[in-house]
């Protein structure tokens, strides 16, 4: 968010929550007729929920990872609903109401929350922990954001398992007694991360070397690719650029056609059209699309960060083994 525009919207719904909150607090104090005019189903306050912790993430793949560790023992909660797009999402008056109750909030860091600076100076009060700390990343390579971090470390199991150990933590300096509930939640859910880890080694070792590469739409695969042998192809470094250009859209087709790579594929939240036309123009096959910045609704086939990483797995392999 930047500009007049942008901090007059975002000031318009700071506006909103605290004037929501009030008509909250204020609910007893009028009459039926007033009552009615009041948000329907607003969201509940901590102390009406529950007296257990209640921790915000940023989007629904680190909400995921956070239930896993946290058990029944805190209530985990995404600000972004399935299916959102995260770069560029737009903070609205029940997100800055519900931070408003927690006393945890779990972002990626690594610039991928570029609206988050904003929510937290709205939230004084509410601590924030950045759950990508702890390891190298990768920098972008080209583009608008060469140079920069690229974000999307939780795509490669072995970094995921850096978040769990820093979710743990987190939840322990939250609430300490349930400390070794969290110990033992992180260490069985690793092991599951883990072998995925494996799995996607033994699958990706099964391709021949000269067909090793991962075609997007978003540079979203640059930690799969470091860390396990893959050349990654895409048509813009980050989804915030929001369409392919024609320059963009030529160099992918000219490296598929060079590679003669079988599959070319995109992400679920966001527009596939430049890639279709890869596609086309190339003769691959499009081989679908990846879960990225966003789990799946409940009934999709993304709906956890494990299924996540599996059906991506098994998309890729799919793609790449069967021109």
């Amino acid at each position: 968010m930047s500009g007049d525009r942008d901090s007059l919207a975002w000031k318009s719904c700071q506006a909103g929550a605290i004037a929501l909150l009030l008509g909250l607090s204020l609910n007893g104090c009028v009459g039926a007729n007033q009552q009615s005019q009041l948000p329907s189903n607003p969201t509940p306050t901590n102390a009406a929920r529950s007296d257990k912790k209640v921790v915000l993430a940023t989007f629904t793949v680190l909400a995921d990872m956070a239930r896993n560790v946290a058990g029944d023992k805190v209530i985990v909660e995404s600000i972004t609903k399935p299916g959102a797009e995260i770069h560029g999402y737009q903070v609205t008056p029940s997100d800055l109401e519900r931070g408003q109750t927690a006393n945890l909030i779990l972002e990626n860091g690594l610039n991928l929350e570029r609206w988050a600076d904003r929510f937290y100076n709205s939230l004084p009060k509410v601590p924030h922990i950045t759950l990508s700390d702890g390891f190298q990343p990768v920098s972008i390579g080209d583009g608008n954001y060469q140079g920069k971090p690229n974000p999307h470390a939780w795509m490669s199991p072995q970094n995921a398992l850096i978040y769990v150990e820093n979710i743990r933590k987190a939840l322990v300096k939250l609430d300490p007694p349930n400390t070794a509930t969290y110990a033992a939640n992180a260490k069985a859910y690793s092991a599951k991360i883990q072998a995925i880890d494996l799995q996607l080694k033994t699958a990706i070792s099964a391709i021949p070397p000269d067909k090793r590469y991962i075609v997007s739409c978003e540079g979203a695969f640059s930690y799969i690719a470091r860390d396990y042998g893959l050349k990654e192809v895409y048509l813009w470094a980050v989804n915030a650029e929001q369409q392919a250009t024609p320059k963009q859209v030529e160099k992918v087709i000219n490296t598929v056609k060079e590679n003669q790579i079988p599959a070319i594929f995109c992400e679920s939240t966001v527009n596939n059209k430049a890639q279709l036309q890869v596609a086309k123009e190339t003769g691959a096959k499009f081989g679908g699309v990846f879960y990225v910045d966003s789990l799946s609704p409940a009934n999709g086939p993304a709906s956890t960060y494990l299924k996540l990483l599996e059906y991506n797995v098994n998309t890729l392999i799919k793609g790449l083994q069967n021109k």
